[in-house]
């Protein structure tokens, strides 16, 4: 019985699908546990204060930044490796394949943010919240495609994984300029100075990651002192690591396939646990149509679709890029949809926007009722225009897949 149960797990495990269902899971425990009698416990938990302390230097943050701060810039360096290995030799590495989701990703990013500003004109207050309805949640959005199988195109699911990819680099560009906080330049030459490291292990084309990982964790505790927000270490950090070392071996790989499975099993899961959390106690339609949460729904959820949709039409029509063979109108439409999926990416962002937590629970509100609306939109539009029959042969699509 045990051996089936270990069975079954490795199974799941090995499914694309698998991160974005342990996803929505945790998520959906947190809004559980936060309309529950647990309630009390579930926020104070978050709240409590962890210090760490070597002689006289400390750090001292409430567990729910622990989480955000720390965890998070693991996420963003496996982001930095993703970005890397796709420029090098991936969706970015030419024009050609570059072109199409580049034009996208950029109206996927800048509609949703004139949507939400428009919406929020007259509150000035909520005008620092505009980056967050133009986040893709990557894993959330390839955990839904994956869910309709093998019908789906090769050239579909790279589409998304590219536009996804473009965005992560422009969320990472604007939380470095426009969310960091004061600088400290002494913690910020540390960081240099860590960063500098870090480069001269990269041009001694060392395979170990060891050091990597070592000076990641000193620059990344400068970066938190410094006043840029830490989880840019990360992405920094992975620019670093070298995709072909010494002797062959390929360490850029390597640190990405090791991390992934944590990240998607558990650091992703921890944080939606931790950040989606909002007490429903009192909320009434009238809430979810308050400027706030208005403007990041219909950024997501309308801002995604002109965004994506209408920019990529509008540059394969003009003959600035190519509609991929096997691919057509209504899907890219529906993956429109699906990279309308804000929520871990959104909720990141918006709990560096603001401080007051009722704007907070204003941003969940939003964020997780267009990320909701805009998932089971963009899995019932894909799945009435796939193809009936797989898009590859099954042997194909595991080679892929793996």
């Amino acid at each position: 019985m045990i051996n089936k149960v270990s069975e079954a797990l490795r199974d799941f495990l090995k499914q694309e699908s698998a991160g974005g269902i342990v996803l929505i899971a945790a998520a959906a425990l947190a809004l559980l546990a936060a309309n529950s009698p647990f309630a009390a416990a579930y926020f104070d938990g978050l709240g409590t204060q962890v210090t760490v302390a070597v002689g006289s230097f400390s750090i001292d943050k409430a567990l729910i930044l622990w989480i955000n701060d720390g965890l998070m810039a693991v996420f963003f360096f496996l982001i930095g490796l993703e970005v890397k290995r796709e420029v090098i030799q991936g969706q970015l590495s030419s024009w050609d394949k570059a072109s199409l989701p580049l034009v996208a990703a950029i109206g996927g990013m800048a509609i949703p943010a004139l949507i939400f500003l428009s919406i929020n004109s007259g509150t000035p207050a909520n005008q620092a919240g505009w980056a967050i309805p133009a986040a893709t949640d990557i894993a959330f959005a390839l955990g839904i495609l994956s869910l309709l199988g093998p019908r789906v195109p090769v050239a579909l699911k790279a589409l998304l994984l590219a536009i996804a990819v473009i965005d992560d680099i422009g969320a990472i560009a604007i939380i470095a300029l426009f969310y960091s906080g004061t600088l400290d330049t002494d913690m910020l030459i540390g960081a240099a100075v860590a960063f500098a490291a870090l480069i001269a292990v990269n041009r001694m084309r060392i395979g170990s990651s060891i050091p990597y990982v070592l000076l990641t964790i000193v620059m990344w505790v400068f970066v938190l002192k410094s006043g840029v927000h830490a989880t840019l270490a990360g992405v920094a950090a992975a620019m670093t690591v070298p995709l072909v070392a010494r002797g062959g071996s390929e360490p850029l790989l390597r640190m990405e396939h090791a991390l992934h499975p944590w990240v998607a099993f558990m650091i992703i899961p921890i944080f939606g646990f931790a950040n989606a959390g909002v007490s429903l106690t009192g909320i009434s339609p009238a809430d979810l149509a308050a400027p706030l949460p208005l403007g990041i729904a219909l950024g997501l959820l309308i801002g995604k679709q002109i965004g994506i949709f209408g920019f990529a039409f509008v540059a394969v029509k003009a003959g600035f890029a190519k509609l991929p063979e096997d691919v057509n109108w209504r899907q890219i439409h529906g993956l429109s949809l699906l990279a309308a999926i804000g929520f871990t990416m959104s909720l990141f962002i918006g709990n560096l926007a603001f401080a007051d937590p009722a704007q907070v629970d204003a941003v969940k509100l939003g964020v997780l009722s267009g990320s909701l609306v805009s998932a089971l939109a963009g899995f019932f539009l894909l799945k009435i225009s796939l193809p009936k029959e797989p898009a590859q042969a099954p042997a194909e699509a595991a080679s892929v897949a793996s």
